[in-house]
């Protein structure tokens, strides 16, 4: 392939003809299996002579076609791979440094930093024994973008073994590496100041910090290592940066290189801290590893830290020195750290009421940042105010994080000055911008407030005091954070004194739902749907003005896609269903539009991928929000059709609306739709539940339901079980009409059983799909029953599945094959060899405890036994008949254990609905301890990590992890409380005496067998058994 041509192609990819530049694209894809097009690529890419934005083009171009392409599953490969040359791959590997040398923009040099990545993890070290000689050989240079080279591939080999526990990283790169790219960094500071110092520092930083994700290495915890990196840790944070090195706007500083070099330096030692080097919250897995570098760490470095991060804060502070906000976010996190360990506890604790109020808090005031967002764009102010705190390296989610940690590891001595600190604020005469950070404070720790009992009496006159007014407040904001305050007491679920009290906070939400600032509609929205969930005097003030409010709820969802506020209309149909059953269908329609059309604005923000162009940007942002929103409101949808499970006529004009979003995005197979389909299955399972009937309007949903399955969603038939359960249930005559539906539920079951990408709870739902298909059609199986029976027979005979729940399964599959027609069964059985085996298990199930552990269990059991009864003697096959008298004894073992069952589900069922209302309120306990301090989070660290070691441990190096249901025999299966067993109605008890008539009159040798091998103990139960049968009787519960 000549390059000059393939350069000219590339460049007509920017041509402003969209016919053009399609006809240039498909020529690209018509090239990509040609053997020499990426050799010329590299040619391109490197050239000097070709325009910038042509070898970014080609860049990004080898970057996609590696990362597709580069390694092809050959027993698996898929659709868009096009494989690589043998002899393109060794043009790249030669070619890769020199093209990182040669590249003139960081633009281009990140995206073949990402191709080096790639080639690293398939190549090194078998196919690339030279690596690391050639990156020591860069790093050695005099050239100083070789170096940079250098540490760029230093950087990708660490990120490409970063989390792979071998010892190729930490016995090989990390002692061959490390000591000559800390020697690189410490002479930096002697070097005259270049542009490339900084980029240098951040490279060379971060490529130690991608080792500290998972191990600390031996070399890293010596002597030799430790103390030239700490020393370069803390050069780079105490460094001055000139102020004419860092560009003047506030955006481009906090991107500067410099900025990112002193994040890298934070980050580093603040790791080195929190995972290996503070004894006192060292998980127990992880002591013996590092134990003795902790409590090095902890004396030696730990204070040092402190006082370098102090020092930063007391010049950031004074104004003498800029942090960036990543940085500032660094230093609060390694305080918060400061507050459990005795050692630094003891450090920080004469400072923190300094930091609270001249650190922390400004961070929680309303800036001008905030005032330009309020007035410019007040819909991502409303999305920002919210999520402010899910952004963990943001400074506002370190401080919050900063003073919960001080409320609940020390509250003795942080807790009463940290709210002093606030009424100081609230009532003195700071400005508005202040009193909101001391009322954003407050929200921050309103959970200690309700729960501490010296404090929580005064929290309602708190509330009077300084909330109450603020609802009136002539600035919007002061509104807000008011309003928000109100949000987290409702959320920390506070007992108001009176009625009295909360009439004004509910009252004030109310008249905000009106307000001028879209912000303050937004929270009164949420304090409306927190305070109906949790008061009885607010739902039934709130009753008469439920229409408006939803009517309120509903364009202002439409004006911002957030999705909080599909969960605020969730929470006021389910409160409100009697009240908007009127208007339920209407609702409903606004609820589809604005599905439809927030799908349809994702769908145009979601191009195509392409090898070709500048598809290399991070997924769309406002596409995800959209998703997030589309599931809001399905979720929405789903509560409606919940509260009208009792008024079917309306139900049916609901579903009539509904179906078409179900119908468009089953249809479609985009990533945001897929994102979508367990809330179509929700609605699906809700409809046809609450409905107890399939209109023909829905089988369309069932046909999708089968193509998506066989396509792209596989791994959803969890999430459709339910509902293909019910389309069986109580759309049977349509598959007794239509033999293709039970084809596509049979193909379903045994592809999902032979699948080796899906898992054993996969098997386990397919084993109930044709479960449900047996026991609902009965009589129209018959052509499948030899499939079903080989299929299953798979699992409980030739190849036992090895998860306790999926043999079950299986087991019952057979089971069922047998209460649906026992002659065909046995023959099919006989027939594969497999009839002894089969019983041998199932009987044996049956006397083992908790064989069978459900009620359905022991009913299926029951039942299919009773069909044997009553086969003629003849129809028993030879091998069994040995064993045919025992059937009666097993029934009566499964009939005595079935009303301990039945109270056990019942138990189950009972303990379910009263979760909610057992917790008890929890008290702040106010005993402050000046020792290590061990909490709730700290021992749950101290669990993940034990798990993780765990699952380390157990798996053998090279070995895949098996995914989370395949679990030990120890597995322990419990009742599915949400599960209507089609065998619920029948009575066992009639069952078993019919079936024992039967054998009496075809079969007398075996019934005489049968009874008389009874124990005295079963012959009195047998006794019983026929009394209740006699007498219909309830099956009794104890």
């Amino acid at each position: 392939m000549d390059p000059e041509t393939l350069s000219r192609l590339f460049a007509t990819t920017y041509n402003p003809d969209p016919n053009v530049r399609k006809a240039a694209e498909l020529e690209i894809r018509k090239l990509a299996g040609q053997e020499g097009t990426l050799a010329a690529l590299i040619q391109v890419i490197g050239s000097d002579a070709v325009d910038v934005s042509v070898r970014l083009a080609c860049t990004v171009y080898l970057k996609n076609r590696i990362r597709r392409s580069y390694f092809v599953d050959p027993e698996k490969p898929l659709p868009d791979q096009t494989p690589i040359q043998n002899s393109d791959r060794v043009a790249i590997r030669q070619n890769i440094f020199a093209l990182l040398v040669a590249a003139p923009t960081r633009s281009i040099r990140a995206p073949l930093a990402e191709c080096l990545r790639s080639l690293i993890s398939h190549d090194y070290p078998e196919k690339w024994p030279t690596l690391l000689d050639e990156i020591k050989t860069l790093l050695a240079s005099s050239r100083i973008q070789e170096v940079i080279a250098g540490c760029v591939a230093s950087l990708e080999l660490t990120k490409a073994f970063r989390y792979r526990p071998g010892t190729e990283l930490t016995h090989t790169l990390v002692p061959q590496l490390f000591p000559q790219l800390v020697n690189i960094a410490l002479q930096l500071f002697n070097a005259p100041a270049t542009p490339e110092i900084p980029l240098l520092l951040h490279l060379i930083l971060k490529t130690y910090k991608q080792t500290l994700a998972q191990t600390l290495s031996p070399h890293q915890q010596s002597h030799d290592s430790i103390v030239p990196w700490g020393r370069l840790l803390f050069q780079v944070v105490a460094l001055r940066v000139p102020q004419d090195h860092l560009p003047e706007n506030e955006e481009a500083r906090e991107a500067s290189e410099w900025a990112k070099a002193k994040k890298w330096a934070y980050g580093c030692l603040n790791r080195l801290f929190t995972r290996y080097g503070n004894p006192s919250q060292l998980p127990s897995s992880m002591k013996v590893d590092y134990i003795q570098f902790a409590q090095h760490f902890v004396t030696a470095f730990a204070p040092e830290i402190f006082k370098a991060y102090l020092s930063q804060v007391e010049l950031f502070v004074s104004g003498q020195e800029w942090l960036s906000r990543k940085c500032q976010s660094a230093i609060l996190s390694y305080f918060s750290e400061c507050i459990k360990p005795k050692s630094t506890w003891v450090l920080l604790k004469p400072h923190f009421q300094t930091l609270v109020s001249s650190f922390v808090f400004p961070h929680l005031c309303f800036t001008e940042t905030h005032r330009e967002l309020w007035e410019s764009d007040p819909i991502e102010y409303a999305r920002m105010s919210i999520d402010e705190y899910e952004d963990l390296s943001s400074p506002v989610s370190a401080a919050t994080y900063f003073l919960l940690t001080l409320a609940g590891a020390r509250p003795k001595t942080t807790f009463i000055p940290l709210l002093t600190f606030v009424q100081t604020i609230l009532g003195g005469t700071a400005p508005s911008t202040q009193k909101y950070g001391a009322l954003k404070m407050t929200a921050v720790l309103v959970p200690h407030m309700v729960r501490n009992p010296a404090v929580r009496t005064s929290v309602a006159p708190f509330l009077a005091q300084h909330v109450l007014p603020s609802y009136a407040h002539p600035d919007g904001f002061m509104r807000n954070i008011a309003l928000d305050v109100a949000v987290a007491i409702e959320k920390a679920e506070f007992r108001w004194p009176s009625p009295e009290d909360l009439e004004p906070h509910y009252a004030a939400a109310l008249r905000a739902l009106d307000d001028p600032d879209l912000p303050n509609r937004v929270q009164a929205a949420i304090l409306l749907s927190e305070m109906v969930a949790h008061h009885a005097s607010v739902r039934a003030a709130l009753s008469g003005n439920i229409g408006k409010v939803v009517q309120d709820l509903l364009k202002l969802s439409d004006e911002t896609d957030m999705d909080v506020l599909n969960s605020c209309m969730e929470v006021l149909v389910e409160h409100f269903d009697t009240e908007l059953m009127p208007v339920a269908t209407q609702l409903t329609m606004r609820l589809v539009a604005t599905y439809m059309r927030l799908m349809a604005d994702v769908a145009s923000e979601d191009p195509e991928e392409s090898d070709v162009g500048m598809s290399y940007s991070e997924d769309d942002i406002g596409a995800e929000d959209k998703t997030f929103a589309a599931m809001g409101t399905c979720k929405t949808i789903r509560t409606i059709i919940g509260s009208l499970e009792n008024q079917k006529e309306i139900l049916l004009q609901v579903q009539e609306i509904v179906i078409p979003v179900l119908t468009y995005t089953l249809s479609k197979q985009s990533v945001q739709a897929v994102e979508l389909y367990d809330n179509m299955y929700e609605i699906v399972d809700g409809l046809t539940f609450n409905l107890r009937v399939i209109t023909p309007s829905l089988w369309p949903v069932f046909e999708l339901t089968y193509q998506r399955y066989k396509t792209n969603a596989a791994d959803f038939l969890d999430e459709m079980l339910p509902s293909l359960e019910n389309f069986m249930t109580w759309g049977s005559e349509a598959f007794v009409a239509r033999p293709d539906y039970r084809g596509m539920v049979v193909d379903i079951y045994t592809s999902a059983m032979t699948n080796d990408h899906l898992g054993a709870m996969d098997r386990c739902n397919a084993s109930k799909l044709i479960e449900a298909a047996l026991l609902n059609l009965r009589g129209h199986m018959d052509d499948h029953l030899p499939t079903i029976v080989a299929t299953a027979l798979k699992g409980v005979v030739e190849n036992p599945d090895h998860v306790k729940s999926a043999r079950l399964a299986n087991l019952q599959v057979l089971i069922n094959c047998v209460l649906y027609n026992a002659p065909a069964a046995l023959q099919l059985l006989v027939s594969a060899g497999a009839a002894r085996a089969f019983f041998d298990k199932w009987f044996t199930a049956v006397r083992t405890e908790n064989g069978l552990p459900r009620v359905h269990d022991k009913k299926l059991s029951t039942l299919a036994c009773c069909e044997l009864l009553k086969l003629p003697g003849s129809a028993v096959p030879p091998e069994l008949q040995e064993g045919w008298v025992g059937i009666v004894s097993s029934v009566l073992t499964l009939l005595k254990e079935l009303p301990e069952a039945i109270a056990k589900r019942k138990a189950l069922e009972e303990a379910f609905e009263a979760d909610d209302d057992e917790e008890e309120e929890e008290i702040l306990d106010t005993v402050d301890e000046e020792g290590d301090v061990w909490d709730e989070d700290s021992a749950y660290m101290d669990f993940l990590a034990k798990e993780s070691s765990a699952l380390r441990k157990s798996r053998p190096s090279g070995v895949e992890e098996e995914s989370d249901d395949e679990s030990e025999d120890d597995e322990e299966i419990e009742e599915e409380l949400g599960y209507l067993s089609p065998l619920e109605p029948v009575n066992p008890y009639v069952s078993f005496k019919a079936a024992l008539t039967a054998l009496q009159m075809q079969n007398p040798a075996v019934y005489q067998a049968s009874t008389t091998s009874l124990s005295q103990e079963q012959q009195a139960f047998l006794m019983e058994v026929m009394k209740l049968a006699e007498s219909d009787g309830a099956v009794p519960s104890s």
